[in-house]
């Protein structure tokens, strides 16, 4: 790269980063088996109304999903590869992401986010590398397939001072609904991270849930400040 260019380079603007997981769900109903999110219709409107804009890189995940976002070995399910996944996304794939786009590398401006499985291994990610991903949207986390979770939040969490946006539909279920709402928890007792939690009224464990809360985690988590927010809505 020559002078010219690398001084062009400094001066263009540069934009945070949101990775999201089972990227073919994110922008197109057509790559996606049980609808998308619609992350792109909903950024370019609140970006038109004023809303800070960024990058996004969604990630497809592969055929072993459930292994795939699963930091721990399970019964069940078998192996998991949720460590060799975040290595990929840190040692990987941000890399490449930092060098060729016009990004804001630092970890406040490094957003992880997905729901389901992807909800779980966001918030392994946040959890177990705060040195780069200082904020993170957890939907509808399936963290009753990883009750290790529990203890590594609180061994883990004090070294945590970023955003967690939290959600999950009222009508998942009442334990997955404490699952949530007990890692949140934890994590407000023993860290100094602004958390949002929120029960979505009526919402189910879908792709049309997700999309209905998309906006609200993308503006809190973009939105400066640093008040300590929990909101829950229930029935």
């Amino acid at each position: 790269m020559d002078l010219f260019t690398r001084k062009l380079r400094k001066k263009l603007k540069k934009y945070p980063v949101l990775y999201m997981h089972d990227g073919q769900n994110v922008f197109d109903e057509y790559t996606s088996g049980f609808g998308e999110w619609g992350v792109d219709e909903c950024l370019d409107s609140l970006i038109n109304s004023g809303t800070a804009p960024c990058i996004v890189v969604a990630i497809d995940n592969g055929s072993k999903r459930l292994n795939e976002y699963n930091p721990f070995d399970n019964t069940q399910f078998g192996k998991g590869e949720g460590d060799d996944y975040v290595a990929f996304l840190v040692k990987t794939l941000k890399p490449y992401i930092d060098k060729n786009y016009r990004t804001l590398a630092g970890k406040e401006n490094t957003i992880i986010a997905g729901s389901s499985m992807g909800g779980l291994i966001s918030y392994y990610a946040a959890l177990t590398h705060p040195e780069v991903f200082g904020k993170a949207g957890i939907f509808s986390p399936a963290f009753w397939i990883a009750p290790q979770l529990t203890e590594l939040t609180d061994s883990l969490s004090s070294k945590l001072n970023g955003k967690f946006y939290f959600t999950i539909g009222s009508n998942e279920g009442q334990q997955y609904v404490f699952d949530m709402e007990n890692i949140a928890e934890k994590l407000a007792s023993n860290s100094n991270t602004m958390i949002y939690s929120k029960v979505a009224v009526n919402e189910n464990h879908n792709e049309k849930n997700w999309r209905n809360q998309f906006a609200e985690f993308y503006k809190w988590i973009m939105a400066d400040g640093y008040n300590y927010v929990i909101k829950i809505e229930e029935d």
